[in-house]
Formats: C-alpha cells, structure tokens, sequence
C-alpha cells in the first residue's frame, strides 16, 4: 500500500474511533452524520414547551419564574451539519419503552436532564395521569397507563462514597449501587460536576485507591479511575440485548468569560445570545478525553451522548442570577428549563431510536 493510501486509510480509522463508534448517527440510507456537530439557529417556535404547564420542575431551574427578564435563550434550536435531528415525540417514546424502566445515574446535572424529559413526555401525553415519587436519592416519574417509569438515582460520583471511622471515603474501585442500575431498561450515567468541589462542598475527607488512601490526588486522575471502575461494571453486569447503555458527555460550566473570548464580562451572568458557529473559542474541557477514551474500551456497547461542545455555545443558557439561590449565588453550571437539557434529550431520542429520521 502506497503510502498517501496508508496515511488516509489510518484517517479514517482515527476519525472512526474518535467519533464514529458513539459519535455517529445511523440514517436509514446507511449515511452517517454526527449529529453532536453543528450549530445553534434562532427558531421563533422554540422553545418545546413552557414550564407553566410542568409543575413538578425544580425551582432552581425554572430561570422565567424566578424572574430571568430575556427570552431570547429559549428561542434557539439545535441544527447538525449534515443531517436533520429526528423530531422529538414522547407519545412514540413512551409506545416503545411500554412496560419500561429508563434510568438517570449522576449528579445535579443529570437531575436537570432528567426534569427536562420528564417535563418533555408529560407535555406530549398531558391528559395521561402520572405519578412522582421520591424516595431518599431516588425519584421515579411514572406513567401507569403505559407502564413506563423514568427514574434519576442522584450519584454524583458513580463510585462510592463510606462513612468510616477515618472519615467520608470516596472509594474509586468500588460500586455498590449496580443492583438499582440492574434493574433498568435503559441507564444514562453521568459524572464531573462535584469532581472540582473542594472545602464544604467537597463531600469526602479521603480519597482510596486500592490499598492506598490518600488526602487528596489530581482530580482528573481520580475521575478516570473512578471511571475505569464504572466501566468494569458495565462489562460485567450489562447484557445488550435487555439494556441499552449510554453515558452522557461533560456539561460544562461558564464562569470564566475569558473562554469564549469576552474580556469585559465575568462569568454567565447577563448573557442572552449563544457563541454562533460551529466551534468553540475556549480550550477543549480537560475531561472531555477521559470520558471518550474510557468509553472507547468498554467492552460492552455504550453510547456516548457527546454534549460537551454544543453545550459550551451556550453561554447564555444557565441560570446565572436566576437560579435557587438568586443573585447571591450565582450559577453558571446547571441549566435553565425549558432549555439546553431539551436538546439533549432531543439527541438521546436520535440515538435510542436511529430508525427515527
């Protein structure tokens, strides 16, 4: 083989295995098309819905109710480069997941994805009675008349945290919460929002690795062990053909404006237009890698819902000064509602039903 024929057959294999194993949605032509890549475009027919109508939503997410004035943040949609995303429609969802269980495994982030499907089916079915029920870490969304229970077990680090006598542990290879996760049809993990905590927001005292304990460790270094153990799991307790498996990319924050580019803003607040284009200015988000390669090698097929760059366009989508908190505790990571996490899920649709288009 000529060597310009290596050199592009070996392109292709990178981009594959960069993107196409997890990254690529499957048209009914046989094409593929990322659809994780493209941009955001105004749409005076957004948002998908108006949260007035979704009362269970959290108060910490619903950003007009706390008194965000703009509006402009609810009026763009998602549009990949080469393809049209599938339109999301619940009554479908809830049809083909009769008699099923679909399971959100992470932290607030996951909490805030989880509200915005929840919010999304009840809206498409809104005469359909159903239930909420929280229990401890646990709260199930439930349509009895189709059988259907949407579910989020709050576990920030997917890995466990033990009360000992030395202190709050996070254990990085151990799980003990893989008989809930068992039991799911569907289980969309997520972990990386409370990994940077430290001081009174960091809920342990000791980091274990094997044999060793340690006060602290590089972070990035104990997420992808933390990872690692998550994935191990999965290889030895998923079996494809009952349960589908997806992990939903990093979310990230903006409280540095530095990184899109702005000098004369601080963080979030008083954003209310998206980074227009394809790509981002800032540097790629320092755990984006880990999740891909961790999730390259599982053994077991696992979907990645590569939210990571669409995500960090949209600059004006947290609550900033409209959240829980108020202006006094400013909040650049989570998502308002109706918002970001809809598109997510409008993605998490394409990927469970690739038949969809």
């Amino acid at each position: 083989m000529g060597s310009v024929a290596l050199a592009g057959t070996l392109l292709v294999v990178a981009l594959f295995l960069h993107r196409g194993v997890y990254g690529a949605y499957e048209l009914k032509n046989d094409n593929k098309c990322d659809i994780f890549q493209g941009k955001w475009v105004y749409d005076p027919k957004y948002p998908l819905y108006n949260a007035v109508n979704c009362p269970f939503i959290e108060q910490e997410f619903d950003c007009r109710k706390n008194g965000r004035p703009d509006n402009m943040y609810l009026k763009y949609r998602w549009k990949p480069t080469s393809c049209k995303l599938p339109r999301f429609r619940g009554g479908v969802f809830l049809e083909r997941f009769r008699g099923k269980r679909i399971l959100f495994v992470g932290d607030s982030i996951s909490l805030n994805q989880w509200q915005s499907l929840t919010c999304m089916l009840h809206l498409a079915v809104p005469k359909a009675k159903y239930t909420l029920i929280r229990t401890g870490g646990l709260s199930t969304f439930s349509f009895p008349a189709h059988n259907v229970s949407v579910m989020f077990s709050r576990n920030a680090f997917l890995v466990d945290i033990v009360g000992e006598k030395s202190g709050r542990v996070l254990k990085l290879n151990s799980i003990s919460s893989g008989d809930l996760w068992k039991t799911a049809d569907v289980l969309i993990f997520d972990s990386w929002h409370w990994w940077l905590h430290t001081g009174r927001k960091q809920p342990w005292d000791i980091i274990q690795d094997m044999n060793n304990t340690y006060k602290d460790m590089n972070r990035l270094v104990a997420y992808r062990k933390a990872l690692n153990t998550w994935a191990k799991w999965v290889n030895s307790n998923v079996d494809n053909s009952k349960t589908k498996v997806i992990f939903r990319g990093i979310s990230p924050d903006h409280m540095n404006s530095s990184d899109w580019g702005d000098r004369n803003a601080k963080n979030c607040i008083g954003e209310t237009r998206p980074v227009m284009g394809r790509s981002y200015p800032g540097v790629r988000h320092p755990a984006e890698a880990i999740v891909e390669n961790v999730v390259q090698k599982i053994s077991k097929k696992v979907r990645l819902l590569d939210v990571t760059t669409l995500s960090q366009l949209r600059k004006d989508g947290h609550p900033s000064a409209y959240g829980y908190g108020g202006p006094r505790a400013t909040d650049c990571s989570h998502w308002c509602l109706p918002g970001v996490p809809d598109t997510w899920n409008q993605l998490l649709y394409a990927v469970l039903f690739p038949d969809s288009n």
